[in-house]
C-alpha cells in the first residue's frame, strides 16, 4: 500500500465536494480484509465538527453494509476514476448477502493503518472512525417531502465519522 498511496492532510485536498459525492460516487466499506462489505453511495458530506475533520455517511438499515458499519469501529470512503463506473454501478445494485461484489469487480482490498478495509484501485480514500450516529427521524423534517424520499419508511442512519487518515493515489 505504501507504494500506491501517499498520506495527505484532508485540508490540503482540492476538489468540489458536491461533484465528488453526487457525480463521482464512493464505496463505503466496513469490516476486515477477510470479512467485509462495500456499497456505493452518493449521499454524504465533509466538514469540521467537534474540532475534527469529519465525514457524514448515510446507510439504510436493510443494507448488508449496515451490519458491518454497526459491528466495526471504522469504515472507509473510497473514490475511483471514471473507468471504474461499472464497479460502482454493480456495488450499488447487488447485495453482499448474495454475491461477492469485491471478487466480482476485481477489487483488491487492503487493511489501512486503523484496521479498516480500502481498495488499491481507489484514487482517494478517507479512513474514518465512527464518533456518533443518529437515525433520520421524519418528525424532525422542516422542509422536505420524506414520503417521496422514503416511501417505505426505510430511514437512513447517519454516522458522523472522524477522518483519521486520508490517502491519495501517487
Amino acid at each position: 500500500m505504501e507504494n500506491l498511496f501517499q498520506k495527505i492532510n484532508p485540508k490540503q485536498l482540492n476538489f468540489n465536494v458536491f461533484k465528488i459525492l453526487d457525480d463521482d460516487w464512493m464505496l463505503v466499506t466496513a469490516g476486515t480484509p477477510t470479512h467485509c462489505n462495500t456499497m456505493t453511495a452518493s449521499w454524504g458530506g465533509f466538514g469540521i465538527l467537534w474540532n475534527k475533520p469529519v465525514a457524514f455517511v448515510f446507510i439504510r438499515p436493510q443494507r448488508y453494509t449496515y451490519l458491518f458499519a454497526e459491528k466495526y469501529p471504522g469504515l472507509t470512503l473510497s473514490f475511483f476514476d471514471e473507468h471504474h463506473r461499472e464497479t460502482l454501478n454493480y456495488c450499488g445494485a447487488q447485495t453482499g448477502k448474495d454475491v461477492d461484489k469485491i471478487a466480482h469487480c476485481g477489487l483488491t482490498p487492503f487493511q489501512t493503518e486503523s484496521g479498516s478495509v480500502a481498495f488499491q484501485q481507489a484514487r482517494l480514500i478517507f479512513d474514518c472512525k465512527k464518533l456518533y450516529f443518529q437515525d433520520i427521524n421524519p418528525a424532525h423534517a422542516v422542509d422536505i417531502n420524506f414520503a417521496k424520499i422514503y416511501p417505505h419508511n426505510d430511514y437512513h442512519r447517519m454516522y458522523v465519522c472522524e477522518i483519521t487518515q486520508c490517502y491519495e493515489k501517487k
